[in-house]
Order: C-alpha cells, then sequence, then structure tokens
C-alpha cells in the first residue's frame, strides 16, 4: 500500500481520516483557508498516478515532480512559488557489513498541506507523526512543524550512524599498530562509507540558510518557539557535520600512518634478510675456503694413488715425505691466504 497514512489536521489535532487522496482533497476544499488547518499525506514508494494525482491537486512544480520520479537526489531545498520542496537522505549504520544505507525522504510543503515521499522503509515516519499528535501545540504550527519533526528525526538518526563509525574507526586503530595486513582493505572501504555520508548531511548547511531566509523574511507570522526549535535541529547537524568531517580526516591520518608502519616493517624485514643473506655468505665463504684447503693434499694424494708403473718419485727414497710435506705447505698456505682475507 504506498498510501501509508493520510489525514486533515485542524488546530493541531487529527481531525479527518479521510479513506482516499480524492476524499481527502475535497476535505480541504471544505477548510476554511485560515491557516490553521492542513493535510498531510505520507506516500512510500508511490506509483505515477499517485503522484501525478497529488501534483495535479496541489500545483507541484514538474521538476519537483521530476525529483521525486528519477529519485536518488541529493538533499536539497528549493521553493517554488508557495510550495516549498525538501529532499532530505536519512542514514542507517549495518554494524556487521560496515555499511551506510542511506536513503531518501521528499516533502512537499504548501500553505494547507504536507506530502512526505519516502524511497525506502527507513526512517519510519509513523513515529514523527505520533510524536507531533501527542503535542497539538507544536502541530498547530502547520507544514513546518512537519518539517521540523522529519528533520529532527533525519538528524538524531544520524547519531548511532556515528557512533557506529567511531567503533570502527578505534578497532581499525588497534588493528594498524598491531600491524594487521587487512587494516589498509578496511581503512578504504570505511572512508568510503565516511565520504558517502558526508555527502548525505553536508547538505544540510544549505538547508538550514534557506529556512534561516525564509523564516526571517516571515518572521512576524512564524512562532518563535518552532524558530528555536529548528535552531537547535541546526545545532544538531552542525555536530554531525564536524565529526563527519574529524572521521574522515582521521581515517586519511590512520591511512598514511597505517603506509608507514607497513614501510617500516617492510625495512625491518628487509635488513633481516640482508642481514641473513651476509652471514649466509660469510658461511658459504668459510665452507669453501676449508673446502680448498683440504682439496690441495686432496689433488696430491690423488695423484699418487694412481696406479701407473712408470711414475716420477715412486721409487725416490725422500718421496713420501716430500708428498705430506706439499700437502701440509699447500693447505697452510691456503689457510693463510683465506685468514688474511677474512673468509675464515
Amino acid at each position: 500500500m504506498t498510501v501509508v497514512d493520510n489525514a486533515v489536521y485542524i488546530d493541531g489535532q487529527r481531525s479527518v481520516e479521510p479513506a482516499s487522496l480524492d476524499q481527502t482533497y475535497e476535505e480541504l476544499r471544505g477548510c476554511p483557508g485560515d491557516g490553521h488547518s492542513f493535510g498531510w499525506i505520507g506516500l512510500l514508494r508511490p506509483n505515477l498516478d499517485e503522484i501525478n494525482s497529488v501534483a495535479k491537486e496541489f500545483n507541484l512544480h514538474d521538476l519537483a515532480i521530476e525529483d521525486t520520479v528519477t529519485a536518488h537526489q541529493r538533499p536539497k531545498f528549493e521553493r517554488y512559488g508557495d510550495t516549498e520542496f525538501i529532499v532530505l537522505r536519512p542514514a542507517r549504520y549495518v554494524d556487521p557489513v560496515e555499511v551506510i544505507e542511506i536513503g531518501e525522504v521528499h516533502l512537499f510543503l504548501g500553505p494547507d498541506f504536507v506530502v512526505t515521499v519516502r524511497h525506502a522503509e527507513e526512517p519510519d515516519l509513523a513515529e514523527v507523526r505520533h510524536r507531533l499528535e501527542d503535542d497539538p501545540e507544536l502541530l498547530a504550527h502547520g507544514p513546518f512543524a512537519v518539517l521540523y519533526a522529519v528533520l529532527d528525526k533525519v538528524v538524531d538518526d544520524y547519531a548511532p550512524v556515528l557512533d557506529g563509525l567511531q567503533d570502527d574507526i578505534d578497532q581499525i586503530e588497534v588493528q594498524v599498530f598491531d600491524g594487521d595486513p587487512t587494516a589498509s582493505r578496511r581503512i578504504y572501504q570505511l572512508t568510503r562509507e565516511v565520504i558517502e555520508f558526508q555527502r548525505a548531511v553536508e547538505p544540510l548547511r544549505e538547508i538550514f540558510s534557506e529556512l534561516r531566509t525564509r523564516f526571517g523574511k516571515d518572521s512576524e507570522t512564524t512562532d518563535l518557539e518552532l524558530r528555536r526549535a529548528f535552531r537547535d535541529v541546526a545545532d544538531h547537524a552542525t555536530r554531525v557535520l564536524e565529526r563527519t568531517e574529524n572521521f574522515r580526516q582521521l581515517l586519511t591520518n590512520i591511512l598514511t600512518v597505517n603506509s608507514t608502519l607497513v614501510g617500516q616493517r617492510q625495512n625491518e624485514e628487509m635488513t633481516r634478510l640482508t642481514e641473513a643473506g651476509y652471514e649466509q655468505n660469510e658461511q658459504v665463504k668459510r665452507i669453501s675456503s676449508w673446502a680448498a684447503i683440504l682439496f690441495a693434499p686432496t689433488l696430491i694424494a690423488s695423484v699418487y694413488g694412481m696406479n701407473f708403473t712408470h711414475m716420477p718419485e715412486l721409487s725416490w727414497l725422500l718421496g713420501y715425505p716430500m708428498a705430506m710435506g706439499l700437502m701440509l705447505l699447500l693447505g697452510l698456505a691456503l689457510y693463510l691466504v683465506f685468514k688474511r682475507r677474512g673468509w675464515l
């Protein structure tokens, strides 16, 4: 059902609950038009016929209707004659997957009507409607009281998003200094979510600026308490914006620190590998040196181990002492050479 709720309010009280949009139009036409009555139509994913019906009845601008049909609009506040068109982007943080779900709410405000169009289940504006109906004095201010309550709901719902982001950033800081290799990917993904969230809340500055301009012009007809209420929401929105900007800067700093730490760990690893290579090279030189020392006597012994009948020095009386001395002399000479070069 696309028409979620539909009522006519007189002096802040829910007076009529029409069964259809056409009946709502008839009830509004019968109201005195003294500013004490208005209709509030709540739509959820309306079809084109319903949007066209509302547009025709309340003479809504074609550009605003086009934005509502296509959706995916950035938050904004636009005026078309005596009708205001506001786009808000509520948000919800899904902690298990660290994703911020951004919704979309459109509001059309006229002298005697409010049309809210939601393109997602969240936020549930039934809570906003019940809150206003429990405060007839506030609701008696008309369509802008509805705008205030919706803005207040959207901005208040940003708080759990900020808390979720804060928790995740704290966890990432621990990961970075623990050397978790998955930290870089998590930082990048969370940064993207913060940027998307910032795009949803950044335009609130323009919206509240437009509201101040409008209330400045109509200050005589706008209740002081309602203006104060809008200022309170604006203050909350400013804090949200400041924290969001801080989160983005903090994630940038964390990414820089993580890159530095990764570089340091890589340098330390390269140093360890270099030291290990140097040590290994020293061992190889020692082994090679001793192998060369042992090779000299082995060569001489192998020569004299050949079973030739005619071979010099075989019948020589001093042949054995000479062979042994030659082995020792060559071994000692090689030892001294390798020792001088630092191989041993």
